[in-house]
């Protein structure tokens, strides 16, 4: 299959539909155990194909501890260096991510390290015309061994950083976020032990 038939058997494999008409104003994150409407910036728009090939470069998957090791990855990669907003999306991934599966978080940043992202300008236009046949080419040029030496100190407090304000902002969207679930559902009659009781986790591998 060409790279694009191989996005899109990925897609219709996550069930994702292909957009079409005008983009919601907003998107469903999930943040810890909820999934928070985010607004669904332009920048989304024009990462979110590259984005979803480095889950396929990768192999990590689309639940929200796999989005938290793409955007660990990401990171690794020099995210925030393409766009800062990226970079926050991407901190917002890892911070559920960190909560669930830390040790899973490091290592895919350390992957990122040895390994370059899609996202330069020069890169997504040779990807949109076609200069890569597949996955496995893409993967070749791009991915760094899996089993190559760990960052160096500098790259370890990077990733301190990171996790540090992934965490302050998972703070600040999710206990609000908490909160108006549990009035919400106080609202409508339900127990207050009900109310406050986790969510059933989806899409967590």
């Amino acid at each position: 299959m060409t790279l694009q038939q191989e996005l899109d058997d990925f897609y219709r494999r996550c069930g994702f539909a292909p957009s079409k008409g005008l983009h919601p104003r907003t998107v469903p994150v999930f943040t810890g155990c909820l999934l928070v409407p985010m607004p669904n910036i332009e920048t989304r728009h024009r990462y979110l194909k590259y984005h979803d090939l480095h889950h396929m470069i990768t192999g990590f998957s689309v639940g929200r501890i796999g989005e938290g090791e793409v955007s660990a990855w990401e990171l690794g990669t020099g995210s925030m260096l393409a766009s800062p907003l990226l970079g926050i999306m991407n901190l917002i991934a890892l911070s559920t991510g960190w909560v669930l599966q830390p040790r899973r978080m490091w290592r895919a940043f350390s992957l990122g390290c040895r390994s370059r992202n899609l996202y330069s300008p020069k890169t997504r236009k040779a990807i949109d015309t076609a200069q890569w046949a597949n996955v496995a080419a893409l993967r070749a040029d791009f991915l760094g061994e899996k089993e190559g030496s760990g960052p160096g100190v500098l790259r370890r407090v990077e990733f301190t950083a990171y996790i540090t304000v992934a965490m302050i902002i998972h703070a600040i969207i999710a206990v609000p976020a908490v909160i108006l679930r549990i009035g919400s559902e106080l609202a409508t009659g339900k127990p207050f032990i009900e109310a406050i009781k986790p969510t059933k986790p989806e899409r967590i591998f």
